[in-house]
């Protein structure tokens, strides 16, 4: 009679237990090894290795089991990146593509790659469970290889990586002060609509507004809050969102009418196009009192003719809230000017100084004068 006696290991990463088989004869004292020969040969006896089934998902993305996350983000950077389907024509591009994709999902997850490293693809799909965890973990889940592939460029254009923009390499991939042009973006092919292969995106056509500002926000400086509503790629690259941003326009001392402010890819953005840029155009509101003229403001003074013939003295209001008394006592004509230095508004340039507040008369003539005073009149402007 021959007795069998087995011990089956696991071969797979760090952990090596040979598989011993073990010939025993009737007679055999305590299960031992009846000669030295015997157990030589039980030393030399080769190893069962017992590997995991489906995708080697270390092969996928061409790096060692021992590899860290660092190293397997760098290698999915430059799989993803070679066999994008907008790059890469290849009839099997876009399964590989998937293929990369979901090895990164699974060995940058840290309970993923635990099941995985243990039993395999099979042992994630037949929901097994890491040593000394009693819930078993199903990946029944499947990744959108496009979905990934934004989120790990953080909704960058992978158009200019693509085509030449991508100068700083591998290792600068990590860097947190590497700077992405553009936003959001997804696969753009199939009948999803977007654009054709390693066709690049064009930023949209830029969104005109007007802000309108007061005098007084214009003297004092001021930030206007602005609302807009703007449409959105989600991160499948395809469809849109609308949502909602505060612009925080801060509107500086002096600035004139016509001024531009530009908020960079702040506008809409569709399959087609980057965001485009918003740009708001001050405009002055209307004020009851006073015109602008550049960094002057223009005031007109209402007089009769009587004051405007034998002088008078003029209260004019400032954007500060005071009287100023401006004496005339010659003649004053119709259209005529006079100005109150550094009552204006701050100069754009030099904040700290100010132009004009000009003071423009209106002369009010009466409807009739009665038949005695004409004469009146006629004697004293005689000489005139």
């Amino acid at each position: 009679m021959v007795l069998i006696w087995t011990q089956f290991g696991v071969k797979h990463k760090n952990v090596n237990v040979k598989c011993k088989v073990r010939v025993m004869h009737r007679g055999d004292s305590s299960g031992s090894s009846s000669s030295a020969e015997s157990t030589k040969s039980e030393q030399d006896t080769p190893c069962l290795a017992i590997k995991p089934t489906g995708k080697d998902f270390y092969k996928v993305l061409g790096v060692i089991p021992e590899s860290n996350e660092d190293e397997i983000k760098k290698a999915y950077r430059k799989m993803a990146l070679k066999f994008h389907p907008d790059k890469n024509s290849d009839a099997d591009a876009e399964d590989k593509f998937k293929e990369i994709a979901e090895a990164y999902e699974i060995l940058t997850d840290p309970k993923k790659r635990s099941i995985y490293d243990q039993f395999g693809e099979e042992g994630l799909k037949n929901g097994m469970s890491t040593a000394g965890q009693g819930n078993a973990f199903r990946n029944n889940c499947h990744t959108d290889p496009h979905a990934t592939f934004s989120s790990f460029f953080h909704g960058s254009d992978h158009f200019d990586i693509f085509f030449g923009n991508d100068k700083d390499g591998e290792e600068d991939l990590f860097n947190p002060f590497r700077q992405f042009p553009f936003s959001h973006v997804g696969g753009f092919s199939g009948s999803d609509g977007g654009l054709p292969r390693g066709q690049r995106r064009l930023q949209g056509d830029e969104v005109v507004h007007d802000l309108l500002v007061t005098l007084d926000e214009v003297m004092q400086g001021c930030t206007k809050h602005v609302k807009i509503t703007r449409s959105r790629l989600n991160p499948d690259g395809r469809s849109l969102r609308s949502e909602e941003k505060v612009l925080n326009v801060v509107v500086k001392k002096g600035w004139k009418a016509g001024t531009k402010i530009t908020f960079p890819r702040e506008g809409d953005e569709t399959p087609n196009n980057t965001p485009a840029d918003i740009t708001l155009i001050l405009r002055d509101k209307e004020h009851t009192q006073y015109k602008r003229d550049g960094s002057n403001i223009v005031f007109t003074a209402k007089i009769t003719l009587k004051e405007a013939l034998c002088g008078c003295t003029v209260n004019v209001p400032t954007l500060d809230n005071r009287m100023m008394p401006l004496p005339c006592s010659d003649v004053i004509k119709p259209g005529a000017v006079r100005r109150l230095r550094g009552e204006g508004l701050p100069l754009p340039k030099s904040p700290s100084q100010r132009g004009d507040l000009v003071v423009e008369f209106q002369v009010l003539f009466p409807d009739r004068i009665p038949p005695q005073s004409r004469e009146i009149i006629k004697h004293s402007l005689a000489q005139c």
